[in-house]
């Protein structure tokens, strides 16, 4: 089913002597090798050698971030992680956030010293943190998440017993200016009706010269797979991350490529947890973007129709998601290794 439903031709075609023109930054491929300034690059993926490849899917632009999709509302991410908690370290981690990726997302991150002061937002199950942790005393690790059953599950966690663990909004942090060495997001800003606000508040609870790592998603390609992400949540283009990041202040700011080791570097289908985007405060306080009023009032009554039929079409396109992780593996099985995929 998996199969009849991702066919499509799968030849990459070779970018030689060719720079891609558009926001440029400093990239690095499933294992971390460094890429030439690019630009745009969300149309183009990374082969093991480094080389630059575009898989033949056509290209159209996302959805506009203000025209949030069906999960992409507080309210709804709240009722969907109610039940997803339940699984979520067992089924979902597995085909799209694995122990390897987890690491390898937190390198840019610069965990150096054990007192640093780190907040994890989105910490959800904790999955994440255990990262952290490896590297930062867990009483100095603040774990923030909507969700309380998400956030049930970290607290059953033996080496996060002594972390921080609240509920919160990733778009009003419940931090003081200047306050954090670092700040962790992973798997959270898919789910943000406002994703240039969550990363102003990354910007104003760091110290100066504090590093913000947000990890998240990148857009799909092929038609079908870019169909459900715009049903499902906020899936950003790279050149989309690098934007909200200099526009909130932040300077060097580098976006690193991670994926399954099974995509083999096949980004075609987006990845649920597909990049670490890393900048670094320049300057004490807060942000210099002044932004309006949040996209999403949580105070208002929700249509209990609206929800519903929202909530469920979401459910419905997160399904095909579990089917690509399943489709690209057993593909990697049957492609020899070296070849395409």
């Amino acid at each position: 089913m998996a199969s009849s439903m991702l066919n499509r031709a799968d030849n990459l075609t070779h970018f030689r002597g060719v720079t891609p023109t558009g926001l440029g930054f400093l990239g690095s491929d499933f294992h971390g090798k460094r890429i030439s300034k690019m630009g745009l690059v969300s149309s183009l993926s990374v082969s093991r050698n480094g080389t630059i490849v575009a898989p033949k899917c056509s290209l159209s632009a996302s959805r506009p971030v203000s025209q949030p999709r069906f999960i992409q509302h507080k309210k709804e991410a709240f009722w969907f992680y109610r039940f997803l908690s339940i699984v979520y370290d067992h089924v979902i981690n597995p085909g799209h956030w694995t122990e390897d990726m987890r690491d390898e997302a937190l390198e840019p991150a610069d965990l150096s010293d054990r007192n640093m002061i780190v907040v994890d937002v989105g910490g959800g199950t904790g999955f994440t943190t255990l990262g952290i942790v490896k590297h930062v005393d867990a009483k100095n690790v603040t774990i923030l998440d909507q969700s309380p059953h998400q956030l049930a599950k970290a607290k059953q966690k033996e080496p996060l017993k002594e972390c921080k663990i609240i509920e919160g909004d990733a778009e009003d942090l419940p931090f003081p200016t200047d306050y954090a060495d670092r700040y962790i997001s992973a798997g959270s800003i898919e789910y943000w009706p406002d994703p240039q606000r969550g990363i102003k508040e990354a910007y104003r609870v760091l110290k100066l010269g504090g590093k913000a790592c947000l990890i998240g998603p990148v857009y799909p390609t092929f038609w079908l797979s870019r169909f459900f992400a715009d049903v499902w949540m906020l899936f950003p283009k790279e050149e989309e991350y690098i934007e909200w990041f200099q526009k909130a202040g932040f300077k060097d700011v580098q976006l690193k490529r991670i994926g399954p080791k099974w995509y083999r570097g096949v980004r075609c289908h987006g990845l649920i947890m597909g990049c670490s985007v890393t900048g670094v405060k320049p300057a004490s306080g807060d942000s210099p973007l002044q932004l309006g009023p949040k996209a999403e009032d949580v105070t208002k009554p929700v249509n209990l129709f609206s929800f519903l039929t929202r909530f469920i079409l979401g459910c419905m396109a997160a399904t095909y998601y579990v089917l690509v992780p399943i489709y690209m593996w057993l593909k990697d099985q049957i492609v020899p290794k070296g070849q395409p995929i």
